[in-house]
């Protein structure tokens, strides 16, 4: 068991997904299309421009269809290599209202320019599925997850990637074997908040959150587990809470000085703040949200340059905790 890290550590990971993360909760599908092709617009080039100018890596945990620069359906039929699942929420067939086409003519759907520009930059690529099938959700089926997770390493492959960080979609822990079998290496459980725990229920943990975000309560830092199947669980600490619906009465300075508050302890500590969030929740209001997340970002580097904090992506994080673990947990 890893108890402390030789200095303290920031982990970016951001849940890349552009349409696919809601596209089964949107009817219309018009509004999410909009954040969409903002996120691309404004979003991406930014956060990763910072990134890039602050020598900083980040987990980009991106649905694989985002690898594509097109499909086609065989047979009308897109993706039939793929299981589809069927959640109980999505009565159509997953695939239905995805166009066929290119990125240039479906930018919400496609992605390979944007996966190419990261690789080009020097970011950890991680995934976040192919499609984002809820994988602990009854209606993701073995042959759903293996055929979904085997789609995304072939991809990957392609673009001459190795993927090892695993992010599941909305959260939600199933087929852990599976993800060890296709050669990750690690993945991003749950903060180790009491209302992060299975069986609180969703509007109670919902409210909690709030409340903690609104008083910058300070967030946990975690440690790196060796979990089944040999897979690091790289736990988060904090989410950077988007800044719609009702989230936006509070204000980002909120969200900023919890996280601030999560780098001092990383680093007093000698362990991990772990911050994710989704790109696309920056598209609503992205001014103040890019320039809050950018003070996180560049406190972060200020005590990496000071030699107090290291800032690595989440499949750095597992080997160095795998370099750190006694021989003998290794081998049991």
């Amino acid at each position: 068991m890893i108890t402390s890290l030789p200095r303290g550590v920031f982990t970016l990971s951001l849940d890349f997904e552009l349409v696919w993360g809601s596209r089964d909760l949107y009817d219309p599908l018009e509004p999410l299309l909009v954040q969409a092709r903002d996120t691309r617009r404004i979003v991406f080039e930014r956060l990763l421009g910072r990134l890039q100018a602050l020598g900083m890596v980040a987990t980009w945990a991106t649905v694989g269809h985002l690898f594509l620069a097109e499909a086609r359906r065989v047979d009308g039929v897109l993706h039939p290599e793929v299981v589809p699942p069927a959640h109980r929420w999505y009565p159509r067939p997953w695939f239905q209202d995805v166009p066929e086409g290119t990125e240039a003519e479906h930018p919400e759907f496609y992605g390979r320019s944007l996966v190419r520009r990261l690789v080009e930059a020097g970011q950890e690529i991680g995934s976040h599925s192919f499609s984002h099938p809820v994988f602990g959700d009854p209606g993701c089926s073995r042959q759903c997850a293996d055929t979904d997770l085997a789609r995304c390493v072939a991809l990957g492959r392609e673009l001459g990637l190795t993927l090892r960080a695993f992010v599941f979609p909305r959260n939600v822990v199933g087929h852990l074997d599976l993800v060890a079998r296709h050669g990750f290496t690690c993945w991003r459980g749950p903060a180790p908040d009491w209302y992060s725990r299975p069986g609180v229920p969703r509007v109670a943990g919902r409210l909690a959150h709030l409340a903690d975000v609104a008083r910058a309560a300070r967030p946990p830092t975690v440690l790196p587990e060796r979990g089944p199947h040999g897979l690091w669980n790289v736990p988060a600490s904090a989410s950077f809470l988007p800044s719609d619906g009702v989230r936006r009465v509070i204000p980002v300075s909120r969200r900023v000085d919890r996280a601030l508050a999560g780098l001092s302890d990383a680093v007093d500590q000698r362990r991990v703040f772990h911050l994710w969030l989704h790109p696309i929740n920056l598209a609503s209001h992205p001014e103040p949200m890019l320039a809050g997340l950018c003070r996180v970002l560049d406190q972060a580097a200020r005590l990496r340059d000071a030699g107090r904090l290291d800032v690595l992506g989440m499949a750095q994080v597992a080997e160095r905790a795998q370099a750190q673990e006694p021989v003998a947990a290794r081998s049991a």
